[in-house]
């Protein structure tokens, strides 16, 4: 089959959980002997490529103001796509999917992944963000020929709101490699189980105010590592920092990537996901991966993947999360049990190679209805 996907910022890079996922299937789709293009966006920092990994990239072009990339780069990928001769055109995210028509037009089939209810999300709450992506979902309704979702939450709210029948198909992760502290050392003197891990985007969903809080009342020598960068959110990210300046042991690292990455990964204590608000953690999965213990808020997009292998407190309860990073910390043994069959059950649960055969099924089933 010949494949295009967009929706994705830029592949390869690590800017958001779209496109580790885009990365990831489309990688899969070239070993299964599939014709894979990815249509990115102009992303100021990232040097356009043509070629990934057996991969067909096309940067398109982008009017980089805020509020104005997603959209434009979504309009000109669209266009690209449904004029050039693909079996599949597959849409990544409620904003993007505004344009499905264009190569429904052109008699594409087209598949819409969501990744989320973005218009859910604080950034997009007000204004014309929101509407936007609430009428890219609406458009994934009515044009699109199969919508893939990646959370059961997800697929019994269109259900109930649309009478649309969709597919669950999770997001996945693959075996890492486990590293030492080195680099992390040397940058923020990190030690092996000497902390506590949030990585993620710096967005008010996540929870990560009401772990600031919780951390700050709790009496331990171990160290609250935040990792990630702000996304449109830097007031958001400033006022964070104001929270925690008083407590020398939270330690912000902006956005990571690379070896840095995977030794926060493979090193921390403790992994935590507070969050009010997710679509499929990436993050949960890779911290698993990595043979961690995790302490989640209790919304279904996390416990679901979790089940009964990790720490779970009520969301948005900031005694309720501090209880249990007491608890964490003071029962080391609990932890280790958990960590040692994290990797195992994860690794069983979310396979790559399993997700692009079913996402493959779905593009086949289009194809022949």
């Amino acid at each position: 089959m010949k494949i295009a996907m967009l929706g994705q910022k830029a592949v390869p890079s690590r800017l958001g959980g779209v496109e580790i996922v885009v990365e990831n299937l489309a990688t899969q789709m070239i070993r299964k002997d599939q014709n894979v293009t990815l249509y990115n966006r102009k992303v100021k920092g990232i040097t356009p490529v043509k070629k990934y990994k057996g991969i067909n990239i096309y940067t398109v072009p982008t009017i980089n103001k805020k509020g104005l990339a997603a959209i434009s780069a979504s309009f000109f990928a669209a266009l690209q796509a449904s004029v050039k001769k693909y079996d599949i055109v597959h849409i990544h995210a409620e904003g993007p999917a505004f344009f499905s028509w264009i190569p429904k037009l052109f008699g594409k089939k087209v598949i819409v992944t969501v990744h989320g209810l973005d218009w859910k999300r604080e950034k997009w709450k007000n204004g014309l963000g929101a509407k936007f992506i609430k009428a890219g979902e609406k458009a994934a309704v009515k044009y699109s020929d199969a919508i893939i979702v990646l959370s059961k939450g997800n697929q019994d709210y269109f259900s109930k709101q649309y009478g649309r029948k969709t597919y669950l198909i999770p997001n996945g992760v693959n075996a890492p490699k486990i590293l030492k502290a080195s680099l992390i050392r040397k940058k923020w003197d990190l030690q092996n189980n000497g902390y506590i891990l949030y990585l993620g985007r710096i967005v008010p969903e996540k929870g990560i105010r009401n772990l600031i809080l919780a951390f700050k009342k709790i009496n331990t020598n171990k160290k609250l590592v935040i990792a990630g960068g702000s996304s449109d959110t830097d007031q958001f990210y400033g006022e964070l920092k104001k929270i925690a300046k008083d407590d020398p042991r939270i330690i912000f690292t902006g956005a990571v990537q690379g070896k840095a990455l995977e030794e926060l990964y493979s090193n921390a204590y403790l992994y935590t996901l507070p969050s009010d608000l997710e679509g499929m953690p990436l993050s949960l999965l890779e911290a698993m991966s990595y043979g961690n213990c995790v302490l989640i808020s209790d919304i279904p997009e996390c416990t679901d993947v979790v089940e009964e292998n990790g720490i779970v407190f009520e969301h948005g309860n900031v005694k309720d999360l501090q209880y249990k990073l007491e608890y964490a910390i003071n029962n080391p043994t609990v932890v280790q049990k958990f960590k040692e069959k994290s990797s195992n059950y994860i690794l069983n649960k979310y396979n790559w190679d399993k997700i692009a055969d079913k996402t493959l099924l779905v593009y086949r089933k289009c194809l022949n209805d």
